[in-house]
């Protein structure tokens, strides 16, 4: 919004000092997403005026130190506008009315969000590779990050991140400088016990943000399971690079092509997204982790490649040639050209004279032939139709 992009997490219906265990697992994932948030919205309904559990609510956000700001929903016509009012005896600085399902006043309260977002303090880190160590609980990124520094604490500063949870690294060691953001001390937190998984995503997410290149650590020995598809599927949407690192290698038994045969199955779980680098180490044992750090420096370089238009075009307009794009109701599609954008991520856009007419089929066609033409391992590809 205006330029700014965040994070927005919506939590369950909160119900303060209820019995039901339901609600009292919503009750905890919305007090660890209170504690994570810049800032809070806090959002009533009109139509039931204040009540005892928004009392509740109120008294308990009244004792954080965040900026609450109050949400009055259901505002959709004069009555309803001079009702809404009352909520301004929480307290709380800033109150609006919106409608959800008309949108109206929701513009105001996304700009009152974005002004409370403070710019990055990052400018010193600018131009340095920043990679993200992510994955489940227990599956060894504390150990990876003592193995990368725990020893070689003279050479590395710890710089305070912009958010309280995720810990930037300065790591200049051995030719190679990058900004390690370390998601591992998720157990800190006493009262996250039940909530680990939930606590986890919320900074996966955080420093998923931050990252260039995320390291999405799995578990050798259970392989890769539904919440790790969940966070590649979230590296691949947000655009930032990946490695897969295949954790615990130590303690699998082995065969002549145990790990071939391994990293095959892997990518048959992640299609189409399969043109992603896969690194089998031991955290514990410190094997393979620089060769994680170069594979994820590769990456980088690969999400920052430029692709000359003639030489794009030299090769692409070959490959259409060889299969052109199906006919849509009897029109044929053709692709007059191609060009890379000017994009933080790999961009592409296909200028032709019916772009709604491509389908999913035919990209993943181009997408194949761009990777298999440049190196873009590791590193999610968008493709654009234009009209010509």
């Amino acid at each position: 919004w205006t330029g700014k992009t965040f994070t927005l997490i919506d939590t369950g219906g909160f119900v303060p000092g209820s019995e039901d265990v339901f609600e009292a697992a919503i009750r905890s994932q919305a007090s660890i997403a209170m504690e994570e948030a810049s800032q809070i919205l806090f959002m009533v309904d009109v139509t039931t005026g204040i009540t005892d559990l928004d009392e509740a609510v109120a008294r308990m956000l009244r004792r954080s130190d965040k900026e609450v700001i109050v949400v009055v929903n259901k505002v959709d016509n004069h009555d309803r506008l001079l009702e809404a009012n009352v909520f301004y005896k929480f307290g709380f600085k800033e109150n609006f009315f919106v409608s959800s399902i008309s949108g109206s006043g929701t513009g105001e309260l996304m700009d009152a969000i974005v002004a409370g977002i403070k710019d990055s303090e990052e400018a010193e880190e600018a131009g340095i590779p920043k990679f993200a160590i992510i994955g489940q609980p227990n599956v060894g990124k504390s150990s990876l990050v003592n193995a990368l520094i725990g020893e070689e604490r003279n050479i590395v500063t710890d710089i305070a991140g912009t958010t309280r949870d995720a810990i930037h690294t300065h790591y200049k060691m051995f030719q190679k400088e990058f900004l390690l953001i370390d998601t591992a001390g998720v157990r800190k937190k006493s009262k996250v016990h039940e909530n680990i998984e939930f606590y986890s995503v919320i900074r996966a997410i955080k420093a998923i943000d931050d990252a260039d290149v995320c390291l999405l650590m799995i578990d050798a020995t259970t392989g890769i399971e539904v919440q790790d598809l969940n966070l590649l599927k979230l590296v691949e949407r947000r655009k930032k690079g990946l490695v897969i690192l295949v954790n615990k290698w130590d303690l699998m038994e082995k065969e002549t092509h145990t790990a071939r045969d391994y990293e095959q199955q892997l990518k048959e779980r992640i299609a189409p997204f399969t043109d992603v680098p896969v690194i089998f180490i031991s955290a514990l044992e410190k094997k393979r982790i620089y060769k994680a750090l170069e594979t994820a420096l590769d990456v980088y370089k690969n999400r920052q490649r430029k692709i000359p238009t003639s030489k794009l075009n030299d090769i692409l307009l070959k490959a259409i040639e060889r299969h052109h794009p199906p006919a849509f109701r009897g029109k044929m599609i053709k692709i007059k050209y191609a060009t890379q954008l000017p994009t933080h991520t790999p961009t592409f856009a296909f200028f032709c004279n019916h772009p709604k007419e491509i389908k999913e089929p035919y990209k993943n066609y181009l997408e194949n032939q761009i990777r298999e033409h440049f190196d873009f391992a590791g590193v999610p590809v968008s493709i654009v139709f234009r009209k010509k």
